[in-house]
């Protein structure tokens, strides 16, 4: 895979449409409680502003119906107004709403608040091309989702990928191409009907798979008559016993977990093992401590065995930053990306920046 990359590009006084990760979780107080995925943008926004280019950031925060107030991007816009530049008015850019951050870079207001995005509609996408000479793409997470802003921008401009992108595509290429044996896949939490189609193609190329997290709550017997109809694959499955509150592994199934990390020498992790909404504990500590601790100790087992690791998605990245891990982990911020690029799929993003 060749991507057109952005150290290639010439920049130097064009106007860019650049497609950052935005979608960070937001507490109640409209405070970003983890903002790894926006540092992670700022190398290749830091690339374009010190090279001359007249920077316009879009991205998108949860799944809005409409224009909702609860997810406008105007914590994250105060975040870059701190990391970057000091001050943002807002404004109109084209026909979007957004904020000037200085002379040379403006933000976009949620790109899901309008419904051409999530439909890639041609006008819309042409509206948003409208708004740069150049087009790219630094939103990994988003890769596998077919929207204007990552599929059908790159058709209307000359387009590349930003160093994060290019970065995490030559992280995953080479787990997917050449992985160090035996492999072990796992994934936990949520969000079962991205994951449980994947879960079966990746047979195909991992030694193990571990399941965990709600998805192996609710499609434990589903996965085992799956894994049983396989001819081909190359896997076991483990799929994890939950405790009786719910919230976590057994210690059995952590025990086991455990003994199989001990013999690999890769893992590709997405998903925490615990279901902290499940919990019948009253503080948010509490419910923390019953269902972390399960992932908290296959973690600390993975980094104890010295493998090559890659962990992805929001909640375990924001559990690894949380416990002061991520350094001994190499980092995806794509979740469902991750896992539908390790398992052969097309990415709509990755294949429109191929065009």
């Amino acid at each position: 895979m060749t991507l057109p990359l952005l150290k290639n590009a010439k920049v130097e006084g064009k106007t860019v449409l650049l497609r950052l990760d935005l979608d960070v979780p937001i507490s109640k107080t409209r405070r970003i409680t983890d903002d790894t995925r926006l540092f992670v943008g700022l190398d290749s926004l830091k690339y374009l502003l010190h090279r001359g280019a007249f920077v316009t950031v879009v991205g998108h925060m949860g799944r809005p119906k409409g224009h909702e107030e609860g997810l406008s991007l105007r914590p994250v816009v105060d975040w870059f107004c701190d990391h970057v530049r000091h001050d943002a008015e807002k404004t109109k850019i084209g026909k979007f709403d957004g904020w000037h951050l200085s002379q040379n870079l403006s933000i976009i207001e949620n790109i899901r608040f309008y419904q051409g995005e999530e439909t890639n509609d041609p006008k819309f996408a042409q509206e948003l091309a409208d708004l740069a000479e150049i087009y790219v793409n630094d939103a990994f997470d988003t890769c596998h989702r077919n929207h204007a802003s990552i599929a059908g921008v790159p058709s209307l401009l000359p387009h590349f990928a930003g160093l994060r992108l290019e970065l995490e595509v030559k992280e995953l290429t080479g787990v997917l191409e050449n992985p160090k044996r035996p492999l072990c896949v796992i994934v936990g939490g949520a969000k079962i009907e991205t994951k449980l189609p994947l879960i079966e193609k990746m047979h195909e190329f991992a030694d193990y798979v571990l399941i965990g997290g709600k998805i192996a709550e609710e499609t434990k017997e589903l996965l085992r008559v799956q894994h049983a109809k396989m001819t081909r694959r190359r896997s076991a499955l483990l799929v994890a016993d939950l405790n009786d509150n719910q919230t976590d592994i057994t210690p059995n199934t952590l025990e086991n977990f455990i003994q199989i990390i001990g013999m690999c020498k890769a893992v590709v992790w997405n998903g925490p093992l615990g279901i902290l909404e499940n919990s019948e504990f009253k503080t948010q500590e509490a419910r923390a401590r019953e269902a972390d601790s399960g992932t908290q100790k296959v973690a600390e087992a993975i980094i104890k065995s010295k493998m090559y690791s890659l962990a992805g998605g929001g909640d375990t990245v924001g559990f690894l930053k949380e416990n002061n891990l991520l350094d001994s982990f190499h980092i995806s911020t794509g979740g469902g990306a991750m896992l539908s690029f390790l398992a052969g799929e097309k990415l709509p993003g990755i294949e429109a920046l191929l065009k």
